[in-house]
């Protein structure tokens, strides 16, 4: 189920598709809270991954192929083309867990990026996809400034994927992340559990969850 924005909302964030299915909030409020453990913070982020896979794979196109059930023959629905999982290192590892038991049979790539903690801006460090990546799932748990997001867009597109084939899937958004992808890549759907607040002033999102990596991996 989709959370059903105002009139206002939906015009100023026309990229946006909010989740709002009971687990979904319940999960994602275990996962704020600062005394859930990596342990339980990887197994929710799982979890997450399982049920918002369902909202960013909702418009994926299929095909008719012919199969024979034990009664008759008929042409079935299959996904049709490629399907690529990218997570954004290294939070987004952690998301793309559930995604990827939900398609299996998809690829994945990687790309990494850090936010410089001076100038605010995405540093490349690591970029590996498959060749032609087809229809893109791109993943990271926080949408804070967005200059991440971008740049990792920025990245696929270079390598041929159109903007129309790529969505993007985040637990929590900020409005300024949502609105920098709106202006930069109006053509992408942001899919979220939640749009938070605000980013204060170290640009991290308020109330948030604080730094998902560190939470993740317990490099606190």
């Amino acid at each position: 189920m989709s959370e059903t924005m105002s009139d206002s909302d939906a015009e100023t964030f026309p990229n946006l598709r909010l989740v709002a299915h009971p687990l979904v909030q319940h999960k994602l409020t275990i996962l704020r809270d600062k005394t859930t453990p990596p342990i339980a913070f990887r197994q929710l982020l799982r979890e997450l991954g399982l049920l918002l896979g369902y909202e960013i794979t909702r418009d994926l196109p299929l095909e008719r192929r012919p199969i024979e059930t034990p009664m008759a023959e008929m042409n079935a629905p299959h996904l049709a083309g490629e399907i690529t999982i990218v997570s954004i290192l290294r939070a987004g590892l952690g998301l793309a867990e559930g995604i990827r038991e939900l398609m299996p049979m998809a690829r994945e790539g990687h790309i990494g990026v850090f936010r410089d903690p001076e100038s605010k801006k995405p540093q490349e460090y690591y970029v590996k996809l498959p060749e032609d990546p087809g229809r893109t799932l791109l993943i990271d748990p926080m949408l804070a400034t967005g200059g991440s997001a971008a740049h990792a867009i920025d990245v696929l597109i270079a390598r041929g994927v159109p903007a129309t084939d790529i969505r993007f899937l985040c637990l929590v958004a900020a409005p300024e992340g949502v609105s920098r992808l709106a202006a930069s890549h109006p053509e992408v759907t942001v899919v979220a559990g939640a749009l938070d607040s605000h980013l204060d002033s170290h640009a991290y999102i308020v109330p948030g969850l604080g730094d998902a990596g560190d939470r993740l991996f317990g490099t606190l």
